[in-house]
C-alpha cells in the first residue's frame, strides 16, 4: 500500500486538478506488483491489458527487427508504462516491456481507466495530458533519429537523461540511440578525451 500512497502523492503534486474524490475512486482498483530484473511486464504478441506506474526500477520497451532487439524507450521512476496501440487499440503488442532492474509498479486495467474517464472530466483531462506528453516524447525521439548524428544523440541523452548512463547497459543504450555498440564506445572515448 505504500506504493499506492506514493502514486497518490505524485499525482496530487503533478496534476493538481484531480480532486480527492477522483483519486479515491481509483484507489480500490490499483494493484502493487514486484517485477524481478529481466522479467517481462509485457511480451510481444500478447495483449496489454494494464497500465503501470513505476515506483522503483527501470524498464525497456523493445521490438524485434531482422533478428535484432531495438530499444524504443526506457521507463524510470514516476513514469507510466503502456504499449498504447495494444492497450487502447486492443491489438496484440508489437513491443515487449522488460525490467532492467528489480522494480515495483502500481497497475490498473483498461476498463478501470475508461470508467474513470466516463466518471470524471478530470480523469479525461489527465488522459489527454498523458497522451500529449507521450506523443511529444515519440515525436522528439523520431526527430533526433532523423536529424541528429549519433554523437549529437548521445550528447543530448547525456544532458536530458543522464540517469540512463548509470542504469542501462551500454548495448541497450546503443540500440536506443540507433547505432552499434562499437560506434557508441568510440563516441564515448572521443568525448572522454576532451
Amino acid at each position: 500500500m505504500v506504493g499506492i500512497l506514493q502514486l497518490k502523492s505524485w499525482m496530487e503534486s503533478n496534476y493538481d486538478f484531480l480532486t480527492e474524490e477522483d483519486i479515491e475512486y481509483f484507489r480500490p482498483f490499483l494493484a502493487e506488483r514486484t517485477i524481478r530484473k529481466d522479467e517481462f511486464l509485457l511480451e510481444a504478441g500478447h495483449f496489454c491489458r494494464e497500465m503501470s506506474f513505476v515506483l522503483s526500477g527501470a524498464f525497456r520497451m523493445f521490438c524485434q527487427s531482422e533478428g535484432k532487439e531495438i530499444n524504443v524507450i526506457f521507463f524510470l521512476e514516476n513514469e507510466f508504462i503502456v504499449d498504447p496501440d495494444s492497450f487502447f487499440g486492443h491489438n496484440p503488442a508489437r513491443n515487449s516491456i522488460q525490467a532492467l532492474e528489480d522494480a515495483t509498479v502500481v497497475t490498473f486495467s483498461h476498463d478501470v481507466l475508461i470508467s474513470a474517464y466516463n466518471r470524471s472530466k478530470n480523469w479525461e483531462r489527465l488522459g489527454r495530458l498523458l497522451t500529449q506528453e507521450s506523443l511529444a516524447k515519440v515525436s522528439g525521439r523520431l526527430e533526433k533519429l532523423l536529424f541528429m548524428s549519433g554523437k549529437e544523440r548521445y550528447l543530448h541523452m547525456m544532458r536530458e537523461q543522464p540517469e540512463l548512463l548509470s542504469r542501462v547497459p551500454l548495448y541497450h543504450l546503443a540500440s536506443y540511440l540507433g547505432m552499434e555498440r562499437e560506434s557508441l564506445s568510440r563516441i564515448r572515448q572521443c568525448i572522454g578525451r576532451r
